[in-house]
């Protein structure tokens, strides 16, 4: 009786500990979502690892605040744009959820002269999944606050990353608790469909100054990472001239119908 006693006292003891390793995890994930929130931008080295082909990088600024936006470079040929751009880099904004790609000048034909392809995120997304990502639910701060719905929040230890010292932290966040990244990413999405994603299972590397180094997110066959550089102080993400893009939107909708 005596040892069941303790046996009983012993495992209440762990369960206590647990649940407090599992508080002081989620204090630290909000302060630095609460700090990435304020400095509203920055800038970003992302990779997105399709599972299919070697991953896309993208390289520049993003910002959040007042609509999540990014004005970056990425690689044209991992991104299979070889056709239209003859550049190693491909230059590409994200604004009001839509996607803007500096290209060869059209030649001829009815956008002769244009030298940016515009396609509305609704393409990629769907309606409600686009009309989600133009607020600044696709951010990195948007990302990390879904932590508070997670499940089985663990700190997986400290780790050196981007020779900064950091603390390892990892949560499941089901399609349940996805807040309108579930119109992005949950189940019954076009990219749930095309990803097979039921969850995204995010890792946060948090460094000695409360700020995240990296942020990755898994979502079925898609990985995404983001290294972040530096916070604020990021130039404002604007459209190209109206007169120089060329709106593919109902084209590349078209194709996918096919």
């Amino acid at each position: 009786m005596v040892a069941a006693t303790g046996c009983g006292t012993q495992s209440a003891r762990t369960a206590v500990e647990a649940v407090d390793k599992a508080d002081q995890a989620m204090a630290a994930l909000t302060r630095a979502t609460d700090r990435t929130e304020r400095l509203g931008s920055a800038e970003v080295r992302m990779t997105t690892d399709l599972g299919t082909s070697g991953p896309i990088s993208m390289d520049g600024t993003y910002s959040w605040g007042d609509g999540y936006a990014f004005d970056v470079e990425m690689d044209t040929k991992a991104a299979n744009m070889q056709a239209v751009n003859h550049s190693p880099t491909t230059h590409v904004l994200f604004l009001k959820g839509v996607y803007y790609y500096d290209v060869d000048a059209f030649p001829s034909g009815p956008y002769q002269g244009k030298d940016w392809i515009k396609v509305d995120g609704s393409v990629l997304f769907g309606k409600k999944g686009a009309q989600a990502l133009a607020g600044d639910n696709g951010s990195p701060s948007a990302s990390m606050k879904g932590l508070k719905y997670a499940k089985d929040v663990r700190n997986l230890g400290t780790q050196t990353v981007n020779g900064k010292h950091t603390t390892h932290y990892r949560g499941v966040i089901d399609s349940a608790h996805m807040g309108k990244l579930k119109d992005v990413y949950g189940e019954g999405s076009p990219m749930s469909k095309v990803t097979g994603a039921k969850s995204i299972v995010m890792d946060v590397w948090v460094g000695s100054d409360g700020l995240p180094v990296r942020l990755k997110q898994k979502m079925g066959t898609v990985t995404v990472t983001m290294d972040f550089d530096k916070f604020g102080k990021t130039a404002t993400v604007k459209a190209p001239p109206a007169g120089r893009v060329a709106d593919l939107t109902d084209v590349v909708k078209k194709q996918q119908q096919r």
